[in-house]
């Protein structure tokens, strides 16, 4: 393989969803395109989430990026199994208070025509027999909303990428600097001493701080989030179909934020709660095979402190999303296949992304947060417009 590869329109740095999706919409435009991505396969937040589609949970901007991330899938679902289920998400409240919420987010999606349907206790019962008579208020039901296998999809995704012309992806191919030269042209020197050359790159490099351009992501507002999560055992004669948000997903989604009592209920929080402390809001998701992920928890690091979070996985935290777990539905068995944690990077700019242009050509994109397999998919449509300018 000769050291110099043959100049291409776009050069995309980082394989996980949102470099991913900016690959796809490059070849909608026609734009002759490289991946890079340094592991085998993703391996990042991509692969580690829950695996939930859900514009539900956004502010306004993003939930018009995830409502259009929806179409996305189900249009490429159409060509190629994605693993994409569409059984709809449901939020199902514990208290009065979050009952509040839902029937003000019930109002809320009413103006913005986003469908929504407000359940009694009984409707969510007769939708999930297992579930609890004395946790469940009612329920908010999203029925469009997607579920996809984040083991699955990525590598199905690229897959499908390098079936298409003008379009080609190197994995374990580790970018080690990428600069402009004085004709304009972005070079990518991997270290295997290969170089790529390009008109433009783009950077989607996830919670990757120290690779390229350190000295950009240190003074940035960047900041690393550990989430942990467990996987059950099959339980195949259980069905819980769909996106299952509870209580606390209520008290922390974004788009309840816009709910007229958020505020005055937020107030009446403890400060000194578990879930409080360790950013736990309890989800459930089931595979096809019948296993369940539960989860998850948050912890937080700036760009340049990312070394600080912990690798090992907290017991204290598995144990409360168990305990939880068992207030809210009545599983046969509780036994846990498997647990890890995911990082992913978030900015606290209000747009929700953090972007950075550098010497014209070369554009980091990447901060997404816990949007990512929402959003990514409508998102990088937009963000390749703006850097082309259109």
């Amino acid at each position: 393989m000769p050291a110099t590869q043959p100049k291409v329109d776009l050069l995309i740095i980082g394989g996980g969803v949102l470099g991913a999706f900016h690959a796809y919409h490059a070849q909608q435009r026609g734009l002759r395109t490289v991946l890079l991505e340094k592991h085998t396969a993703p391996r990042g937040a991509t692969v580690r989430n829950f695996g939930q589609v859900v514009p539900s949970g956004m502010d306004h901007r993003w939930q018009q990026f995830g409502r259009e991330s929806l179409d996305i899938y189900g249009s490429l679902q159409e060509q190629v199994d994605l693993s994409v289920r569409q059984l709809g998400s449901i939020y199902l409240a514990s208290d009065a208070d979050e009952l509040t919420l839902l029937e003000e987010l019930r109002a809320i999606d009413a103006r913005t025509e986003y469908a929504s349907e407000l359940w009694s206790p009984q409707q969510c019962r007769n939708r999930y027999p297992q579930l609890r008579a004395n946790y469940c208020h009612g329920g908010l039901f999203y029925p469009q909303e997607l579920s996809v296998n984040p083991r699955q999809m990525i590598h199905v995704l690229h897959r499908y990428l390098g079936q298409h012309a003008d379009y080609d992806s190197h994995f374990q191919t580790c970018v080690c600097e990428l600069s402009q030269m004085g004709n304009g042209d972005v070079v990518a020197r991997t270290t295997d001493g290969r170089r790529f050359r390009a008109e433009k790159a783009i950077v989607c490099s996830g919670s990757e701080f120290q690779l390229l351009f350190p000295e950009v992501f240190r003074p940035s507002d960047l900041t690393a989030v550990r989430l942990q999560m467990l996987r059950l055992k099959p339980l195949p004669n259980i069905q819980m179909p769909g996106n299952i948000l509870t209580g606390l997903s209520i008290r922390r989604y974004e788009s309840f934020a816009q709910c007229p009592s958020w505020s005055a209920i937020k107030r009446r929080e403890s400060e000194a709660s578990f879930w409080k402390r360790w950013g736990v809001h309890i989800l459930f998701k089931q595979e096809v095979d019948g296993s369940i992920i539960v989860g998850d928890s948050h912890e937080y690091a700036t760009a340049d402190r990312i070394d600080e979070l912990q690798f090992d996985l907290r017991r204290d935290i598995n144990d409360y999303f168990l305990e939880e777990g068992q207030k809210i539905f009545d599983l046969p068995a509780w036994d846990v296949d498997a647990a890890w944690y995911g990082i992913y990077s978030q900015t606290s700019h209000p747009s929700g992304v953090y972007t950075k242009t550098i010497e014209n050509n070369i554009h980091i994109v990447t901060g997404i947060g816990g949007k990512g397999m929402t959003s990514s998919a409508g998102f990088a449509k937009q963000s390749l417009k703006d850097i082309y300018n259109d």
